[in-house]
Formats: C-alpha cells, structure tokens, sequence
C-alpha cells in the first residue's frame, strides 16, 4: 500500500528515536493505582488452594489467547484453546478438545512468554514465536516469511485496522533494511537493569515493538506477548489472573486511536502510557468478573472446610455442582456419579441438607431434586 499522506513523518523517522520519553509525575498516580489493583487481587488470589489457582490461571490464558487473536480478526476455538493449555500446564483439567496447529502455535508462544518470563528474550527467541504462529508458512493461500524479518520486496508495512475495502492507516512501519538494528536496539533495552518500574516497560515494550512491525503478520500478538512477559516479571510469577488483551480488545477502537496518534507525535508518549495504565487498571479490575466461577468455588470451599468435614463422594458430587451440572442433582444421579447405593446416596444428601451445602428444591416424591446453596463467605479457603 502507499503511503496515505506523505506530508505525515512518524515517531521512528524524528530525530531522537528510538529515545522515547514520558512525564514521571503524570504517570505516577495512575501506575500507583495499577499497582495498588494488582496487589489487592494477587492478595485475593493467594488465598485459594492450588487447585482453584491453577484452574483460574487456566482461564485467564485461554482468554487472553483467544481475545488477542480476536483483535487481529482471528477467532480461535475456546475449547481448543483452554484443552491446549491445560495439557501443556500439566492440568489434568481443562478438556481434552484436539487443537489445531494454529491453536497449538498461538498457546505457545503465549506460554513461553508467560512461564518462562525470566528468561532473556532474543532475535532467535521471537523467530521461535513468529514460526510458532504461522506453522504452515501461509496466511491462506498467500506465502510468507516465517522467523525471519519481513524482507523489502513486500513494499512498505502499513498497519491498518477495521473491515476489507474499509481500512484504516494508523501508520507505516520502518523500512526493512532497518529492522536488524532496531529490533537489537529494542531488545538491549528490554533486558538492560535500567530501574524502569516493569509496569512501565510493559506499556513502553509494547508501543516500541508495534512501531516496528518486523515480521509480515502476526506483530499484535506478539507485541502483546512481550507486554504479558514484562508483566509476568512485575510480579515475578507465572501465574496469571487478568489479561490485558481482553480489555484491548474491548477498547480496540481507542487502542488503535492511541497508537495512530502516538505515532504522529514527538518523543513524548505520556498520553499512550496513561492510556495503557489506564486499560491495564480496567482490565484487573474486571478480572473478577472473568474469575466469578472460580472465586464461587472458594466461597462455597471455604464454608465447607469451616464445617464439618465432607467425604470423598459428597465432595466429588459438590466439584460437579460447582463445574455446571446438566440437569438437576438427584438421589439416583447422586448414586450413579459416586457409584454407591441409594440408601447411601440419600444419607449422604441428608448430611448436606442439614449442613447448609445443599437445599432442596420445591416438589417432592420422585421430582425431589438438590441444588447447593449460594454461600456470602469471604474468599479465603480452598478445595
């Protein structure tokens, strides 16, 4: 494509790139607040059992997957996505959905990025990722170049956004004969000691990376890769509890918008990080929401393990209850799931009944069905 205005410069072609600066004062109270957020739902997190953190990790990567490919117009299957990362996890939850080679190839990069956050990101390491996207060397039917830098023969890369016939140009990308040293200096930066708050990093990681475009496709993903990892060194852990993608991609018109005027500006981008902190403080602060079946699990856990305790059959009726029972629980279906008798079954349920875990539903006879109780405890205990 040609350029859309060839009287507009871009950041990465004014004197002092690729020095980026920003406003320390302006930015402080809004990365205080994102700190302080993080801090109050990793707190929250740490008090469930292993389990329950595992399973909400799992559902924070599979979203943050699928919503940074939806970003790019890619829908991925969320069984898929959630089987994939499970069995690489070691889960022996999760589903046990067949996953393709795209499925399979955006997992891990996102992983590798995630779980092995300490280590040193390198030219080879992003040529690992973009041949893990892009497994069959094509975008349909066109070809392209895998892990390696987009050569020069493909013409100027614009990064577009909205529908076919209805793009638009955000800006274009350094020419290719650049991108060698460009990505060496970004790295270098990346990796340097240099007392940068790595929440910052992350918002400033990803404007530079994204202003570079370097490979053919697949840029988006992996510029919000290396924001996931420099978030994962913020918190030291490979765990994760919200993903910033999922919020990108609910605000991908002011994402797109942030950028594109980020772009045609100087070497200040105060404005793109205070709207980065801001996006990232929405997206933990939405985590819960995200997390709302997992954390019911802890609250109805953590009444439990306050009472008297529950045995292997009832506590394996209660983890189905809580994963979604098809149906309505029944003295027989209890029998069936536990493989007891009925006289056990109904002794069992009488426990629950009297404990509060269970409530009987309206109607009686042989249409007498359970459900559990919704329970108002404080997060806290595990399962």
């Amino acid at each position: 494509m040609k350029r859309e205005n060839k009287g507009v410069s871009y950041i990465h072609e004014k004197a002092g790139w690729p020095n980026l600066k920003w406003n320390d004062a302006k930015l402080l109270p809004l990365l205080a607040e994102v700190r302080h957020r993080q801090g109050r739902l990793l707190g929250r997190m740490e008090g469930l059992g292993f389990r329950l953190r595992a399973e909400a990790s799992l559902t924070t990567l599979t979203a943050d997957v699928i919503k940074s490919s939806a970003i790019e117009g890619e829908l991925l299957d969320a069984a898929q996505v959630r089987s994939s990362i499970a069995r690489r996890l070691g889960l022996d939850f999760g589903g046990n959905a067949k996953a393709g080679r795209e499925v399979e190839g955006v997992v891990e990069m996102m992983l590798d990025a995630t779980q092995k956050y300490a280590e040193p990101l390198s030219a080879e390491r992003l040529f690992g990722w973009h041949a893990a996207l892009f497994p069959t060397g094509r975008i349909g039917m066109r070809r392209i170049t895998v892990g390696a830098w987009r050569p020069a023969d493909i013409g100027p890369m614009q990064v577009v956004s909205g529908p076919m016939g209805r793009e638009r140009v955000h800006f274009e990308a350094p020419t290719a004969d650049r991108l060698q040293r460009e990505v060496s200096a970004f790295i270098d930066w990346f990796e340097a000691a240099d007392g940068i708050d790595p929440v910052l990093k992350s918002g400033i990681a990803h404007f530079w990376f994204v202003t570079l475009h370097p490979f053919e496709d697949g840029n988006g993903r992996i510029s919000r890769a290396i924001a996931d990892m420099a978030l994962a060194r913020a918190e030291s852990m490979k765990e994760r509890f919200y993903s910033m993608s999922t919020q990108i991609e609910a605000e991908k018109k002011q994402y797109y918008l942030n950028l594109e005027q980020s772009q045609k500006g100087g070497m200040d981008i105060t404005s793109w990080l205070g709207w980065f902190l801001g996006c990232l403080g929405r997206a933990v602060a939405g985590a819960e929401e995200g997390l709302s079946v997992v954390l019911r699990k802890a609250k109805v856990w953590e009444r439990i393990n306050n009472q008297s305790p529950v045995n292997e059959r009832q506590r394996k009726v209660i983890n189905r209850l809580l994963d979604g029972f098809e149906g309505k629980l029944s003295t027989s279906k209890y029998a069936t799931l536990t493989k007891c008798s009925t006289d056990t079954a109904l002794r069992d349920i009488g426990v629950l009944l009297v404990q509060g875990i269970l409530i009987q539903e309206e109607g009686g006879g042989r249409n007498t069905s359970y459900r559990l109780a919704e329970p108002e405890a404080r997060v806290g205990g595990q399962s």
